[in-house]
Parts: structure tokens; sequence; C-alpha cells
């Protein structure tokens, strides 16, 4: 096994994050109402809010949220696995 580099790391972990959220998304959609519904419903958010800065020549504005939920946590841990083999 060769060794990772963190960015092929973070690369993984983000793109697991991303495919698992969708799934779970998708999957609310065709889930019944329920406790079950309601469980893969359950999301975090992390992130900071807009913040501007101000130069007199330019404004940058940034902000960055993650809403993660539990497919998305199940996304993950497949990538990290499957990040074993490649």
């Amino acid at each position: 096994m060769a060794k990772k580099s963190l960015g092929q790391i973070l690369l993984v972990v983000i793109l697991g994050a991303m495919v698992g959220t969708l799934f779970g998304e998708l999957l609310t959609l065709l889930l019944p109402t329920g406790v079950v519904k309601e469980f893969f419903l359950k999301t975090a958010h992390f992130g900071f809010g807009p913040s501007k800065l101000d130069v007199t020549l330019f404004t940058i504005t940034v902000g960055f949220t993650i809403k993660l939920n539990i497919v998305g946590l199940i996304g993950i841990a497949v990538a990290i696995y499957l990040l074993r083999w490649y």
C-alpha cells in the first residue's frame, strides 16, 4: 500500500461525503413518512456565514457550510475503506 498524500485523503473524504449525502437526500424522497425517514433526514450543518473583507479597491465575501446526514457519514466510511486499495 502506497502512502497517500493529505490532498488525496481529503479529496476522497469530501467525495464520499458528497455522494453519501446525495444518496441520503434521494433516499428520503423514496421513503414513506416515519421514524426511518426522520433518521435519514437528520442533518448537521458545519461552517461559517458570509464574511466580508472590504478593501478600498475591491470587496471579497466568503462563506462555507457543510450539510451532512447519516448516509453521508456512511459514504465517508466507505470512501476511506476503498482508499486502502486505490
